[in-house]
């Protein structure tokens, strides 16, 4: 999945990206457009949950919904679901 340099982008399925889900200490990934991005630090995802909508997912139909894709300029990318 993520090799040792912090440089590189994991590669996922969606069943892979239910482990980044932000529980028991777990990272909190969300994939948007395959996409995945790093919501960890984000406040409002603390727990792995934002407005009921859960970490290690994909959220493109929420994302696009509710936000649109601007917020995500402010995440850091961390690879790709394939």
């Amino acid at each position: 999945m993520r090799d040792n340099n912090e440089n590189d982008q994991i590669f996922l399925t969606l069943e892979q990206l239910e482990q980044y889900d932000g529980r028991e200490g777990s990272p909190a990934y969300v994939a948007v457009d395959g996409i995945i991005y790093d919501v960890t630090p984000i406040p409002q995802w603390s727990r792995g949950v934002h407005f009921g909508v859960s970490a290690g997912r994909d959220v493109t139909e929420r994302v696009n919904m509710c936000h649109g894709t601007q917020i995500l300029k402010k995440l850091k990318k961390v690879g790709i679901l394939i």
